[in-house]
């Protein structure tokens, strides 16, 4: 069985004749002919019934044709690979990004790459703690944002591109104290503390912002975080973006902690620096941190 074989069915079945197919492909009525019946006596089946002036596909030629335009479909997959591959484009993009870090600001330099590079794979992973950094350098990322932390500056390549706020905020129905006064450790000891589990490993687990002999709860990610947060069942640090609603609504008060400060962290892109970059992530490398084109927001909004 031959590739122009399954080409030569794929055309006659499309155009309908055996005329029309050898036109399609630029070869002899004949030729078709005789590259269809030698598949037949190969395969031993009948694929067309020729009794009418337009060939039809026999029952068993049915079957068989819907396998082959199956194969032809995955053989023109292989070629755009190969091509992709030749251009050094690659099929497949993973970003590893700090689970505090706002989208908005990432989302337009992801988007317009797509757009240019619709054949490669983008896989976008949201990571706590040095969860961004541990795929980075395990091979599981070729780009990471995140903050600095852990960070071999040696092997990775880094640029900062973003700033995060975490403050702890509660449910009012914690009754806990608001305004100037900072409130002790000891006064918060007996309200949940609710963290998130890092995904990078025992050795970025969180270790900061943690008052001491208090109550803990752990959960996955920052969404269930805010969810029991708002709940009243616990307090914590979320990043700004994720609760300016909730603290203008009043559904969330932002807390003067002791051992807990309003903390600012920069972001940065990083990528390893012994790995070959190829077009598609140079490209989203670039972009990243770039503030987005107005004329671009323009032509949205025509």
């Amino acid at each position: 069985m031959k590739h122009d074989q399954l080409i030569a069915i794929e055309a006659i079945v499309s155009t309908g004749t055996f005329r029309g197919a050898a036109e399609r492909l630029h070869k002899s009525q004949s030729a078709i002919s005789h590259t269809i019946r030698q598949l037949e006596e190969e395969l031993e089946l009948e694929l067309f019934s020729r009794e009418a002036y337009r060939p039809s596909l026999t029952p068993a030629g049915e079957i068989f044709y819907r396998e082959a335009s199956r194969v032809l479909r995955q053989m023109q997959g292989l070629r755009t690979t190969a091509a992709r591959l030749r251009a050094r484009e690659e099929p497949e993009l993973n970003i590893a990004v700090s689970a505090t870090m706002d989208l908005d600001t990432f989302l337009p330099a992801l988007a317009d790459t797509g757009r240019r590079h619709p054949a490669t794979h983008l896989r976008l992973r949201m990571e706590m703690m040095g969860g961004p950094i541990a795929r980075l350098m395990e091979g599981k990322a070729d780009i990471a944002l995140a903050s600095l932390d852990g960070v071999p500056l040696d092997d990775v390549e880094a640029e900062p591109v973003a700033e995060v706020t975490i403050r702890p905020v509660a449910s009012p129905d914690l009754n806990l104290p608001t305004g100037s006064r900072a409130i002790s450790t000891t006064e918060m000891q007996s309200h949940v503390q609710v963290i998130t589990a890092g995904t990078g490993g025992t050795a970025h687990e969180q270790s900061r912002d943690l008052l001491p002999g208090g109550l803990k709860w752990t959960v996955s990610d920052l969404t269930a975080k805010r969810k029991v947060i708002l709940a009243g069942l616990g307090w914590g640090g979320l990043p700004d973006h994720m609760t300016e609603e909730d603290r203008r609504s009043g559904i969330l008060l932002s807390l003067n902690l002791e051992g807990f400060p309003l903390r600012r962290t920069m972001i940065f892109k990083m990528r390893r620096r012994d790995q070959a970059i190829g077009v598609v992530a140079d490209e989203l490398w670039n972009k990243i941190g770039l503030p987005s084109r107005p004329e671009a927001r323009v032509s949205e909004d025509s």
